[in-house]
């Protein structure tokens, strides 16, 4: 690792101690985080070049604080926020903590951040890109690059997003108690979905965004770390290994897409594997489950398994079945259909498909073209096996299952 990657993840690590400690201070979410970001962007061009600071906490917050006074100190701003003006010290309390005075907890700070970006407020996806920039420490143009859209349309999306928490008159204060059950799952729900934007990108030339699914791993362990007794905290983190464990073997050298029935099993990461089945079956012990957790439990049987036919499709169709009741959803249903298949044939779970036809959450997703065009294939239905799987590659964003699906359409044409 160079000089430069290190920083960007201790960068990474600092940003939302140092954004909970001025917001803790000073209120004002929305100035505070900007003042952070240009803090980051300093030290992002200076500490590569001029070392890491004794204090890098301490450089970090004397430089967003002086970014913070002179955004108040400004003309306009002292005209808008003479109250808030009045209330702030004057330069010279304006200083960082030195190495060896207490400092307020990290952990609490970084808690209560996640909550704050993920206030219902905000719309999910400018909380996934809140959380990116407040929590992870990305710049608004590396999380424009990372979703694949200019970033003049991702900043007034962050904007937008801390106006609405704003105006919802949000304090940096951890939700009531009894709200923060709603809240945790706001703040999963985000998580899993920039692993699942970085694992299978919705668009562009490649499969996975690595630095995506990096992140929000990154991100669960520090969750765990904070809740190390929420059941679903943890089942998201296994989840979340447990699928990228599998990432070297899912594409060919040209970035083109293997199913998991093809892959090369010896290429699944066993480190990560074994940490996320432990945690498994430490969260499953404690009694309720939740959906994360099933899902976890389900990666980890596929995970153990030598190959397809010699894995616990039973079981798998049995925790589908419980996922079901827990989290109804299509998706799940769809991936039940597989399993079913695998147990009692490929009809059987065509005619759990059929129950989805109508359902307007898939009407546009190619994932029911494509499951149905794979179990008619399986029953040597090929003439329509290959209309599914056209179907499925017009409808898909992402260019290697493009690809993978008008491929499996051109090979069944060439063999019949």
């Amino acid at each position: 690792m160079n000089s430069g990657e290190r920083v960007e993840g201790l960068l990474r690590e600092l940003a939302p101690q140092v954004l909970g400690f001025l917001a803790r201070r000073h209120g004002q979410f929305d100035l505070c985080e900007d003042a952070v970001q240009e803090a980051l962007l300093a030290a992002a061009t200076q500490w590569p070049t001029d070392g890491v600071p004794g204090n890098p906490r301490g450089w970090l917050i004397t430089v967003a604080t002086r970014k913070l006074t002179d955004q108040f100190r400004s003309e306009s701003a002292r005209r808008r926020r003479e109250d808030s003006v009045a209330a702030m010290a004057g330069a010279e309390e304006l200083v960082a903590p030195g190495a060896d005075q207490d400092q307020v907890p990290e952990s609490d700070d970084t808690l209560t951040l996640l909550f704050l970006c993920c206030h219902p407020a905000v719309t999910p996806a400018s909380q996934v890109a809140l959380t990116l920039r407040a929590v992870g420490g990305l710049t608004t143009a590396e999380i424009a690059k990372a979703f694949m859209v200019p970033e003049a349309t991702m900043a007034p999306r962050i904007s937008r997003a801390k106006k609405s928490i704003k105006a919802a008159g949000s304090r940096f204060v951890l939700p009531p108690e009894e709200e923060r059950a709603d809240r945790l799952r706001v703040v999963l729900q985000v998580l899993y979905l920039i692993f699942n934007e970085g694992y299978t990108a919705s668009s562009g030339p490649d499969l996975q965004r690595v630095e995506l699914t990096a992140e929000a791993i990154r991100l669960a362990r520090l969750l765990y770390q904070l809740l190390p007794d929420e059941g679903e905290v943890a089942g998201l983190l296994a989840l979340m290994l447990l699928t990228d464990a599998r990432r070297a073997a899912r594409t060919t050298p040209d970035g083109s897409l293997i199913p998991i029935d093809e892959q090369d099993r010896s290429l699944w990461l066993r480190e990560p594997i074994e940490e996320a089945s432990a945690l498994v079956l430490r969260t499953l012990a404690r009694g309720e489950v939740g959906s994360y957790q099933l899902q976890a439990a389900i990666a980890a049987i596929h995970s153990e398994a030598p190959s397809t036919e010699e894995t616990d499709w039973n079981q798998i169709l049995a925790l589908y079945l419980l996922l079901e009741s827990v989290a109804p959803n299509p998706m799940v249903t769809l991936n039940r259909a597989i399993a079913l298949a695998q147990v009692e044939g490929p009809q059987a779970g065509l005619d759990l498909l059929s129950t989805l036809d109508d359902d307007h959450r898939l009407k546009d997703s190619h994932r029911l073209h494509a499951v149905r065009a794979h179990l008619l294939e399986r029953l040597g239905k090929l003439t329509e096996a290959r209309d599914h799987y056209l179907a499925a590659a017009r409808r898909t964003t992402s260019l290697p299952e493009q690809r993978y699906l008008a491929a499996k359409a051109a090979q069944i044409a060439d063999n019949s």
